[in-house]
């Protein structure tokens, strides 16, 4: 079982983290922590701020502990979100050679490789994990991006039986669920369609559930579910949060497009 759900007092930052509420994350009192809770506490603050646009103070923050595996694999992912790509990989490799069974490692490196195009070492480094949800998370994002869903939906069904109704697991599994319905949309099997539908209707709007707290993802299920204007809600939500998300912004301007409305005010 991933450490940071079985223990108690992780447990909210943690999902903080995952629900993207980085300024929660950030602010997190650590203070009464247990001393081993205190680096995966720190590498969860370090990670908020990365997300946060904040990576070259995590750098500076982290300069000098590279002998801390977890530390160096904060300092990979800082360095390639600034766009030093290839110290990025270099540390990533590094890494995923000498301290492949460190869980940030695998998370952080894993991620790392895969932004860079690199998706089967990331695997290889991921795969190692023991009892990792969110190497769970990654593992199946890249079998989407691969078009192997089958892969994809095998990880999640697997993760499922031990971890139960974990906050990761449960997104994976709607990733699995919203692409297995668009594959069926997609496929044009017309005489499938009426008998498809509710089933796929049922799966976007488990993953309207999962995703409630995450506006942007909310507002692709409610697209799906044919809810407009709370898809439209959601979004605005999301950049109500954060003025300069390009995930909300673009999603926002696409949405626009597609109901013939105004994009200027988004555009500029």
């Amino acid at each position: 079982m991933d450490p940071l759900y079985a223990e108690g007092e992780l447990l909210t930052i943690h999902n903080d983290f995952h629900q993207g509420q980085y300024q929660k994350v950030i602010d997190f009192d650590t203070s009464s922590l247990s001393a081993e809770n205190a680096l995966p506490a720190r590498v969860l603050r370090l990670r908020a701020q990365i997300a946060s646009g904040q990576a070259e103070a995590v750098l500076a923050d982290i300069e000098g502990e590279d002998e801390v595996p977890d530390l160096a694999a904060v300092k990979a992912l800082a360095q390639y979100s600034i766009g030093s790509t290839t110290e990025a990989i270099k540390e990533a490799e590094y890494l995923a050679t000498t301290s492949s069974e460190n869980m940030m490692v695998q998370i952080l490196g894993g991620t790392v490789l895969q932004a860079a195009g690199k998706g089967e070492e990331a695997l290889v480094l991921l795969t190692k994990h023991s009892g990792s949800l969110e190497a769970v998370a990654l593992i199946v994002q890249i079998h989407l991006q691969q078009n192997r869903t089958d892969l994809a939906l095998k990880e999640v069904q697997a993760a499922r039986k031990w971890a139960q109704d974990s906050l990761l697991v449960n997104i994976a599994e709607s990733w699995v669920g919203l692409r297995l319905v668009s594959q069926v949309i997609n496929s044009h099997k017309l005489q499938y369609f009426s008998r498809i539908m509710p089933q796929g209707g049922e799966k976007y709007q488990q993953a309207f559930y999962e995703f409630e707290e995450m506006p942007v993802c909310q507002a692709v299920a409610e697209i799906h579910l044919g809810r407009i204007p709370e898809a439209e809600a959601a979004l605005q939500q999301a950049i109500q949060r954060k003025a300069d998300d390009v995930e909300a912004i673009s999603n926002s301007i696409v949405l626009n497009v597609l109901h013939g409305k105004d994009t200027t005010e988004l555009i500029e």
